[in-house]
């Protein structure tokens, strides 16, 4: 069969199949057709199903990525110690010394940072001090972040935003805040960057425990119990301003001031200056950062005579009816002690005190010996460094080896030198009974106090002692700092510095340990003024008429916040006088 037959065979087949009608050719049609419509409803359903699916994945890593802990790398602290709270610090009376302020850090990821130069650029337009050549080698550096910004204001936050820089961030933070500025400085203290107390009451602060639970992680962003201290918010400001002025008015070079509850040894109030703004502490960091109150060593000049006296007294080998020749100067070791002003005659104990005689109480030291002298002098805890909360305690200094000639200067604070804080500490000691009480500034009740405090001189002794701060305080050196209806008592000490191993008089250190009411005391106050001068030029300006004005204008003005009730009168039964 030819090839064209076989095409006509086929076609013919063909057609006859494509012809020919089968009974069942309608169902199968329709069989079909509803096959490829469920074919088409599976197909939908599948497409649905696998973008439902889709979807959820996504949703779930969302909420993955939610609930999942940042990232934290070896630069970067996590959020909850970043947040992490410090308690506010309080007066006694509840105000505000220093708190915690929400903040923001500005950082970077250097390896999101396309062109650093443009960063540089645009944020130099925000942060105009930003240091161009180490912010690039951030943005240059291997590392995943970087910090470029502590702390910015929210107004600085919302300009660097609106930069819209890729590869930079913010980080919330905790600023530590101080509403007073410098009024409390060296007892308040201050933190570093990272919010860790690093100086005064924000150092004891974490020395308590907070900072060891901040190093493990344990600290938490919810608001902690305040720390409440001893010291009045109102004296502080008082003592301040004075010192402050004090300083302005006499030129000198430092100044500073203690308020003390002779019974309970709570600091009220405490300045020293130079002071710095904890707010920006590295402003005063030359000079700002020593606290001369209780890290500055000084000898404290003939405030120590009321030490000497008091332990000829209490010695038993002195009473007040004694007398001692101060006729004549006291030579030794080629030395010669002699008087400011002398009498050139023999002076009582009273008036050994009030003259401030230097030939009278190197006399009284001498009775009593070089080694009871050194022991009455340690018992008074003015040899060894002071216990308190304050991290900022200097050790005092004393001679080597006690021979007689340190002994007699010593007598009349020479020779030694001490804290301001520790002298009026051993100060209180004098005229509360006896009894030395460790300073603090927490509050503390007198029954606790009495629970700490030890009996380092006779009761009598201590009555005497007041007897001579009165004295002194009406007809002596200390007239200047009487303040009406609040009978002060005190004792001036002007000490002459040592420069290049030399005792020079045109350069003094002025004091005045001042107590009232002197009938009944309740506190004490502390001034002192570092080389003071006048219009006659250096030294002219004596304690008497530089430091105890210091502490009449602080008395004056804090006596009334504190509850100490004038008297007026001789027998301080008349409340009110006449002007």
């Amino acid at each position: 069969m030819s090839f064209l037959s076989r095409i006509m065979v086929l076609k013919s087949r063909a057609h006859f199949s494509a012809g020919g009608r089968s009974p069942t050719r309608g169902s199968s049609f329709e069989g079909s057709r509803k096959r490829k419509s469920a074919q088409a409803k599976n197909r939908v359903g599948l497409l649905i199903a696998g973008f439902a699916v889709f979807y959820c994945v996504i949703g779930g890593r969302l909420v993955q990525y939610g609930m999942a802990e940042p990232l934290t790398t070896s630069s970067i602290l996590p959020p909850d110690r970043l947040m992490a709270s410090r308690p506010d610090l309080v007066d006694r009376n509840g105000e505000v010394l220093a708190t915690d302020i929400r903040t923001v850090s500005l950082f970077a990821e250097p390896h999101k940072i396309v062109d650093p130069d443009e960063v540089i650029e645009k944020l130099s337009t925000v942060l105009n001090d930003l240091d161009v050549k180490s912010t690039y080698s951030k943005l240059k550096s291997d590392s995943r972040f970087q910090w470029l910004r502590r702390q910015l204001t929210p107004k600085q936050q919302s300009q660097i935003l609106a930069l819209g820089i890729p590869g930079i961030g913010f980080r919330p933070e905790k600023r530590r805040f101080y509403p007073g500025g410098a009024t409390a400085a060296h007892v308040v203290g201050h933190v570093n960057i990272d919010n860790r107390g690093v100086a005064g009451m924000e150092r004891y602060v974490d020395s308590q425990g907070l900072a060891d639970l901040a190093a493990v992680g344990m600290t938490s962003s919810q608001p902690l119990e305040p720390v409440k201290l001893s010291i009045d918010l109102r004296v502080q400001a008082i003592v301040r301003e004075v010192i402050m002025s004090s300083i302005d008015k006499f030129k000198a070079i430092g100044a500073g001031a203690v308020v003390l509850n002779v019974h309970t040894g709570e600091i009220l109030g405490m300045a020293s200056a130079p002071d710095y703004d904890p707010n920006y502490p590295a402003a005063g960091a030359e000079e700002g950062w020593l606290n001369r109150m209780s890290n500055g060593t000084f000898e404290m000049g003939s405030t120590f005579k009321s030490f000497s006296i008091a332990m000829a007294l209490d010695s038993g080998k002195v009473t007040m009816r004694d007398s001692f020749d101060a006729r004549y100067p006291i030579r030794i070791g080629g030395f010669t002690i002699k008087d400011f002003h002398g009498k050139g005659r023999f002076l009582t104990v009273p008036e050994v005190f009030q003259y401030s005689s230097n030939i009278g109480t190197a006399k009284m030291a001498d009775v009593v010996g070089i080694e009871g002298h050194k022991a009455f002098l340690t018992k008074l805890g003015l040899l060894t460094r002071m216990q308190t909360e304050l991290p900022e305690v200097a050790q005092p200094s004393q001679p080597r080896e006690w021979k007689k000639i340190n002994s007699i200067t010593i007598s009349f604070g020479h020779g030694v030198s001490t804290t301001p804080l520790q002298t009026a500490v051993a100060g209180a000691a004098l005229i509360n009974g006896g009894k030395l009480v460790e300073p603090t500034f927490l509050p503390r009740t007198r029954e606790q106090a009495d629970l700490v405090a030890k009996q380092v001189i006779k009761p009598s002794t201590s009555d005497s002692m007041r007897y001579l701060f009165h004295v002194n305080g009406v007809k002596g050196s200390g007239k200047n700092a009487r303040v009406e209806g609040f009978n002060v008592g005190g004792k001036t000490g002007t000490a002459d510095k040592v420069v290049n191993g030399r005792y020079v008089h045109d350069k003094n250190f002025n004091a005045f340990l001042a107590a009232f009411p002197i009938d009944n005391p309740e506190y004490v106050v502390l001034t002192f003024i570092d080389e003071p001068k006048t219009d006659k030029g250096n030294g002219a300006a004596l304690a008497g008429s530089s430091a105890a004005p210091m502490a009449h204008d602080i008395i004056s003005r804090a006596a009334p916040i504190l509850g100490v009730k004038p008297k007026f009168g001789n027998d301080g039964s008349a409340l009110l006088v006449s002007y």
